[in-house]
């Protein structure tokens, strides 16, 4: 189970990601900086103990109507080879020290252990309490269980969300390629959970998040299908 260290980040997630989410192509820009607050999630556990994966959902309110964005993350000592440009910027950690912060589309453990949620062979974990389940995040998939060893991962970004096309290696278990369509821009208040197939081809990771009056919001927030041939 991952540790949550209670402490410092200097510059905070907040802030790099203010700076961040306005180069996104899926981004609704209000003519103004984002202003944003902390508005749910969860965590997976990396078996190897390495890397810190969180599924971070944050609320713009800078334009007319308050915006809340899916953003997975992923935390690591070191910089990830060849992963440049999904680099959302480096901060310094209270307990862990420098700490190089990834969108976590591009990360391949993060990936794999999506994979595993999907199957019901990885728990989603509370966002900012130590070895707590959060049951609240519902992972499904249809059909016969396949590898979660990450073979590659192709990412594109564009108006509607994040692709991910990704191969897993076939050993005791059969490798498969699936096409993951991340939600980023999770639905408003007023849309409900209509903005995106609750469902999905194969399988869905739903989640839920604080909306700005108070209520929860719930979508799903990455749908699974068949990679196209």
């Amino acid at each position: 189970m991952a540790v949550i260290h209670h402490t410092t980040m200097s510059p905070g997630k907040l802030e790099l990601l203010a700076a961040w989410l306005p180069t996104r192509p899926w981004y609704v820009a209000s003519g103004r900086g984002p202003e944003l607050s902390k508005a749910g999630g969860f965590r997976l556990d990396d078996p190897d103990g390495e890397v810190g994966l969180e599924f971070m959902v944050v609320t713009d309110t800078s334009g007319e109507e308050p915006v809340s964005y899916h953003v997975p993350l992923s935390y690591r000592g070191a910089p990830l080879d060849g992963a440049d440009h999904a680099l959302v910027g480096t901060s310094e950690h209270g307990v862990l020290g420098k700490r190089w912060i990834y969108d976590g589309a591009h990360d391949p453990v993060l990936v794999a252990q999506l994979l595993a949620l999907l199957q019901g062979r990885a728990a989603a974990q509370a966002q900012s309490v130590s070895d707590a389940p959060d049951p609240s995040v519902a992972g499904h998939f249809t059909g016969a269980g396949f590898s979660t060893e990450v073979a590659s991962v192709a990412v594109t970004d564009g108006r509607h969300g994040t692709a991910i096309v990704v191969e897993t290696v076939a050993g005791s278990e059969p490798g498969r390629t699936l096409a993951l369509r991340v939600t980023r821009v999770l639905p408003s208040p007023e849309a409900g959970a209509a903005g995106s197939d609750p469902t999905g081809p194969l399988g869905h990771v739903t989640a839920g998040w604080r909306l700005p009056d108070g209520g929860e919001g719930r979508a799903p927030f990455v749908l699974v299908g068949d990679a196209p041939h």
